[in-house]
């Protein structure tokens, strides 16, 4: 899809399925982008001092250059941030960073020029993006130091993404004869002052957590079948009677799911079995009867977190803010990450939450005091010197270990720098990529996860199971041979968790 930018305002959607973008060739928009950057010019050429432009940045504010050092201001800036630090970002995190920074700065409201907006555009036509390291911000005035990575790529500085390697962007540029673009007053300052980073990690985080998510609920509705779930908790009246659309929308989407099985019952069986049957309880374990009500909070606190996103990236998060049409200039905070900040610590929440489900569920299903005749283990072969899945429950618990932990909220760890200038900061990028370092974890443990799952199967029986959950074994089992005899299973782990990032049991 080719994403055309010009004011509007733009939905993550379309951010993720854009293989390219255009700036508007509207001349009513391109006149508005003209006008607001010929009135910054002509307040700086008459002497005004505005900040970042013509003074120092931060507590060197004070500091006044004229018009003829401003660009070399606006140079020196992208310079002396070059200092990121930490593994670099994805290309797919970078790329959506430039396509996010040039949305921002098509508000007409940085004082940026046509010229910028083009030269961003053809970043992304031409895929020459930016290399950005994923440590360096504090989250104000914004993601500074690795926006300077995009600010310096468009200058003909350091490195991009091209042709699946990283290479010297001069290179690139020699190669496909672009020359170096010069920043007007102002521009360096626009890319780099802004909230962009952190909504880069923060909407890819959530594209994957999303399919973790609508797993999860499938691995749910498997734990129903495969454990002779009573299927009384996600009947309708049950969540009428609770009305959080998150909770609404998951109970609906297990009972779907579990649809045609021969394995679940309704709640009138337990009563009638109460007396005759000494093992059933009468009803299941919390992990199993609540789950609706764990995974809808986290569907709920997903589209939060989803709309403030979508709202971060359309807005004009740099400092100052030009007013062109009523010709003012407003000093302000727009670069606090704050909604992303605590979007992404929300999110870190549940994360650990699905973590923990899952992992209590997967308890149930290798105890064979619990699992209601799957077996100790799940093992298909009896021989006691044989394991089963008794080692990969404890990879999973582990896994659920390195994720809970590092739930701290990072908004509340707000550090002090720059003279005291930033004495309040966001730590969104923080929080980004601490929700983002969860992801690997929860796919793993969900590959882990559905092992198990088909393993069960295997002992119950495939004609017995639900078409979707038969279409997930099926899966599962073209890749993946029952377990028998003891193996190593850790590279079967990282095949399955390329189906989990595939969606293939969403």
């Amino acid at each position: 899809m080719n994403l055309q930018i010009d004011k509007r305002y733009i939905t993550l959607d379309e951010i993720t399925k854009a293989s390219n973008i255009e700036i508007s060739k509207n001349q009513e928009f391109l006149d508005y982008i003209n006008h607001t950057h010929d009135f910054l010019m002509n307040e700086i050429k008459n002497g005004k001092p505005i900040y970042g432009i013509t003074t120092g940045y931060g507590a060197s504010g004070k500091n006044y250059v004229t018009y003829e050092d401003s660009k070399t201001l606006q140079k020196n800036l992208f310079r002396f941030h070059g200092c990121g630090i930490g593994l670099n970002l994805s290309h797919k995190v970078c790329r959506y960073a430039v396509i996010m920074r040039t949305i921002s700065l098509s508000k007409a409201r940085s004082g940026v020029s046509v010229e910028l907006l083009k030269r961003l555009e053809l970043l992304i036509q031409k895929d020459i993006i930016p290399v950005i390291p994923s440590q360096g911000s504090v989250g104000a005035s914004g993601d500074l130091t690795p926006l300077s990575y995009i600010a310096a790529v468009v200058a003909g500085e350091r490195e991009v993404y091209y042709k699946g390697e990283i290479k010297d962007v001069m290179e690139v540029y020699n190669e496909l004869n672009i020359t170096p673009y010069e920043f007007k007053p102002k521009e360096a300052l626009a890319i780099m002052n802004g909230t962009t980073i952190m909504s880069a990690i923060a909407l890819v985080a959530i594209e994957e957590f999303e399919t973790i998510l609508e797993s999860m609920e499938s691995y749910v509705a498997g734990m129903f079948e495969v454990l002779l779930g009573d299927d009384t908790p996600v009947e309708d009246f049950v969540h009428e009677s609770k009305p959080f659309s998150g909770q609404i929308t998951t109970a609906k989407n297990i009972k779907h799911k579990i649809q045609g099985s021969k394995l679940t019952h309704g709640r009138d069986d337990r009563y009638d079995k109460f007396f005759a049957d000494n093992d059933l309880n009468i009803q299941d374990t919390y992990s199993m009867r609540c789950a609706p009500q764990v995974l809808g909070v986290i569907r709920d606190n997903l589209i939060i977190s989803k709309n403030w996103v979508e709202t971060e990236i359309n807005s004009v998060n740099d400092n100052p803010l030009i007013d062109g049409e009523n010709k003012k200039i407003y000093t302000s905070g727009n670069f606090y990450g704050g909604y992303v900040a605590h979007a992404m610590d929300t999110l870190k929440i549940c994360a650990a939450n699905l973590a923990d489900l899952l992992d209590k569920e997967f308890a149930l299903l290798v105890d064979h005091k619990f699992n209601r005749g799957l077996g100790e283990n799940l093992k298909l072969s009896h021989e006691p010197f044989y394991h089963g899945f008794k080692a990969m429950q404890i990879s999973l618990s582990s896994l659920s270990a390195d994720v809970i932990k590092n739930t701290t909220a990072a908004s509340i760890h707000s550090r002090p720098t720059e003279s005291l200038n930033q004495d309040k900061v966001s730590m969104g990028t923080t929080a980004a990529n601490d929700f983002a370092k969860m992801i690997p974890d929860l796919q793993l443990m969900l590959a882990i996860a559905f092992m198990g799952m088909a393993q069960a199967v295997d002992i119950r029986g495939i004609s017995e199971v639900s078409p979707h959950l038969k279409n997930i074994y099926d899966e599962i089992r073209k890749i993946i041979k029952p377990l028998y005899e003891d193996r190593r299973m850790d590279k079967e782990i990282n095949i399955m968790v390329s189906l989990i990032k595939e969606g293939k049991f969403v």
